[in-house]
């Protein structure tokens, strides 16, 4: 029951962290806490005591995905020339989209992967320019690309972000934006 307990306390860590670095609040940074310098001459020279290692983030369990869940872009059409903003409309079948948060059997929620590989599947899926959280349970975006060759992916997360076992990921989609 402990073991439990802890990894369910990792997870809600996990999210608040997610939620936190993903968040849409508009509000603006604090800014940051700066200790007072060291007087140099207040205590004797000692050497640098190695710094503490950082814990690996514990792998928190899957959500088992759904018999015959898939994900796939509408459009853009794999190989298309496009011009930006770019119009992404996400396609699935045999899961429900929700927003996330929401722990509902069969369910998730997409991000949308920009030029990137599809991330560690054990741990919440990262929230950055390559790998855009639609948490709100959203079906399509626009997004600004520079001109060149870029390839987008779909990935689903259940409720806190992660990827469903096995990964409900679609298609890489290559497309040119001029």
């Amino acid at each position: 029951m402990t073991m439990k307990r802890n990894m369910t306390m990792a997870a809600a860590a996990s999210l608040a962290l997610l939620l936190a670095g993903c968040g849409d609040s508009g509000g603006g940074d604090a800014p940051a806490e700066t200790a007072a310098p060291a007087n140099e001459t207040d205590a004797p020279a000692q050497a640098a005591a190695p710094a503490p290692e950082e814990p690996t983030p514990t792998a928190l369990p899957r959500t088992p995905a759904p018999e015959g869940a898939r994900a796939f872009i509408v459009e853009p059409a794999d190989g298309a020339v496009v011009s930006s903003p770019v119009k992404v409309v996400f396609g699935a079948e045999n899961i429900q989209v929700i927003a996330a948060g929401n722990n509902e059997p069969g369910s998730g929620h997409h991000h949308l992967i920009v030029d990137a590989s599809l991330p560690e599947l054990d741990k919440p899926i990262p929230a950055s320019d390559n790998y855009r959280h639609f948490g709100g349970g959203q079906t399509e975006t626009t997004i600004e690309l520079e001109p060149g060759q870029h390839q987008l992916q779909l990935l689903f997360g259940d409720h806190l972000h992660i990827p469903h076992d096995p990964p409900v990921a679609s298609e890489i989609v290559t497309i040119t934006v001029e």
